[in-house]
């Protein structure tokens, strides 16, 4: 694959592999590779059920890429995808539909993960880091799903509110008491794109397999 490629955007990557070039899905795999993961594990799966639902979700998009619409971010339409997956392998979660406070509704919140931390409280220590992976887990998932897409993987409010398919205004609710609920254990000593991250070892990996079953497919 030429350096070019990898200075496609996502839309034109599409089009170019519905025209035929499907070795072209494999930067969308390996653009996506991170998002995926860090939602599979926030989500409660571990490792090897994460890959398994990756897997799947790279599939599902594949064969249905010519639905994509551009009306969102591919990786947003992806996270849903992935989010679906996840649906699948646990019962369906009965959302308690959360009134906004004042706090929440606050455009200017400031992230639970800001980059003043000092150098010392940035370097992960495994031990410790795995707690706090572990106390991610155990918050109730419809706000872990929010945290996890804010804090850990970065996405906008907006992009939140579409994969989830919730409001804007719940986005705001959700990840504001995901905070309280985490902030004595892990505020300002870890930023959030740190957590639950997806090895380059595996990505290629992954990428392999799913553009292994993909050529099968073709």
């Amino acid at each position: 694959m030429t350096n070019e490629a990898h200075l496609l955007s996502d839309a034109e990557i599409i089009r170019r592999i519905l025209s035929g070039e499907v070795v072209l899905f494999e930067l969308l795999i390996k653009r996506n590779n991170a998002i995926l993961y860090k939602t599979g594990m926030s989500y409660g799966f571990n490792h090897h059920d994460v890959e398994d639902l990756m897997q799947e979700a790279y599939i599902s998009a594949y064969t249905n890429l010519s639905k994509f619409e551009n009306r969102s971010s591919f990786r947003t339409w992806l996270v849903r995808i992935m989010l679906n997956q996840c649906h699948h392998r646990t019962k369906k979660f009965s959302y308690i539909k959360e009134q906004p406070t004042e706090l929440s509704e606050r455009e200017n919140v400031i992230p639970m993960f800001s980059s003043h931390s000092d150098t010392s409280k940035s370097i992960l220590n495994r031990e410790i880091n795995n707690i706090i992976q572990n106390a991610i887990t155990r918050i109730p998932v419809e706000y872990r799903m929010v945290f996890s897409l804010r804090e850990v993987s970065g996405f906008s409010v907006a992009e939140t509110a579409e994969a989830l398919d919730i409001t804007p205004s719940n986005v705001k609710v959700r990840l504001n008491r995901a905070r309280t609920m985490l902030r004595k254990e892990i505020e300002q000593i870890y930023k959030g794109e740190n957590l639950f991250e997806y090895n380059l070892i595996y990505c290629d990996r992954m990428a392999e397999k799913v553009m292994g079953i993909i050529n099968r497919m073709n």
